[in-house]
């Protein structure tokens, strides 16, 4: 990706004066964070700067930063706490003081952890929740979870939300600390609106030749991402317009159990390190999600410029507006079942909401996002002892 550099009117925030050191740190091996991962890098290193990451063998993210070249070192971690994570944290320790980075840029929870139970002192810390980790679990690990946040931010110079949501949900929690919305991007060169040609030339080559109404679903097959609602809404969808197919493009822990459905007219397509022509091929586009961050696919979706059909949640209602789809209650198989229903009988409503959120993309580009990533972290590096240190 070519990096855009700031006017000189470009807020001081946006306009980074000095090469910096930067070590990445995620243990999520696949979807948006490491995708996020390695666009960061691309961008600050063709600013100059020197950027490495430290994450697990294995996965998307291992892969991709080997075909771009970004320096690598190895972390070896696993997804959930447990009795590796003061090992994962020393190890972590211990890369940190080899590789003498300006700034430790921590990505979700995992990072989160082992990056600062035991941190440098010298180094300045970057924290990125990606959806706050107490979201994505209940009763007494809820609790405890949101209890390390609260700790975790006296040792943590800023706090990186990727949107307004987010930062709500922090204070709301009681973390206290240095907050800044930098909020995701879409790469606009990559993801391009897709008419009518496009979609049937995507559906060829995805092997859906047609004309029948497609909902598309992309993330990891997991609760977070409420395909269990998706399905519980299918049969109503498919009793007012028995035509309509689903697909559901990903994999995840809840794979074998959605299948286990088998809903009448659901596709599993498995992951996909391409999702544009799913984007194209879709007559709109739905993410069910109990929670997000700031969520990529929608934005994604947006610049194809497709109808959106969300769950009403930080990390989705800031990014959709009414016209460009609909946002519903969460957990809600009726209230998603309507909505998705309304957008696939009346294809001259999808069609006016996508051309819409075409041009709302705009608002959401990928090189503002990493202009503005790139003052965030200069100002930090400059800054050692900032924060609430």
């Amino acid at each position: 990706m070519a990096a855009r550099g700031p006017g000189p009117d470009a807020p001081a925030d946006r306009r980074p004066a000095m090469s910096v050191a930067v070590l990445h740190v995620a243990q999520p091996a696949d979807g948006g964070v490491a995708r996020y991962v390695v666009a960061a890098c691309l961008d600050q290193m063709a600013r100059g700067w020197r950027v490495s990451v430290a994450c697990p063998d294995g996965g998307r993210l291992a892969d991709d930063l080997a075909r771009a070249g970004v320096p690598r070192l190895r972390w070896p971690a696993v997804r959930s706490p447990g009795p590796e994570s003061v090992p994962e944290a020393l190890r972590l320790r211990a890369l940190v003081d080899r590789a003498r980075p300006d700034v430790v840029h921590l990505h979700a929870s995992k990072a989160g952890l082992a990056g600062r139970l035991r941190p440098s002192r010298r180094v300045p810390i970057l924290f990125q929740p990606h959806g706050w980790s107490w979201l994505a679990v209940d009763g007494a690990l809820r609790a405890a979870s949101l209890a390390w946040e609260r700790v975790a931010a006296r040792w943590t110079d800023l706090l990186l939300c990727v949107g307004q949501g987010e930062v709500e949900q922090g204070r709301a929690g009681g973390v206290r600390g240095r907050y800044a919305v930098v909020q995701n991007g879409v790469d606009l060169d990559r993801f391009r609106p897709a008419g009518p040609g496009a979609r049937a030339a995507a559906r060829e080559r995805l092997g859906r030749p047609g004309s029948d109404p497609l909902a598309v679903c992309i993330g990891r097959l997991t609760r977070q991402k409420g395909q269990d609602v998706l399905l519980a809404a299918w049969p109503a969808v498919r009793a007012r317009c028995p035509q309509a197919e689903l697909a559901l493009v990903g994999a995840g822990d809840l794979d074998a159990t959605l299948r286990a459905a088998r809903t009448p007219g659901v596709t599993f397509a498995g992951p996909a390190d391409d999702v544009r022509d799913w984007l194209a091929a879709a007559d709109v586009v739905v993410l069910p999600s109990r929670w997000e961050g700031l969520s990529l696919t929608v934005l994604e979706a947006l610049a194809t410029g497709r109808s959106v059909v969300v769950s009403d949640i930080p990390g989705l209602a800031e990014a959709v507006g009414s016209a460009v789809g609909a946002r519903v209650a969460p957990g809600d198989p009726s209230a998603l079942a309507a909505a998705v229903t309304r957008r696939l009988l009346d294809p001259a409503l999808a069609g006016a909401e996508g051309a819409v959120a075409a041009r709302h993309a705009a608002r959401f580009d990928q090189r503002l996002t990493f202009d503005r990533l790139a003052g965030r972290t200069a100002a930090v590096a400059g800054a050692p002892m900032g924060g609430t240190r």
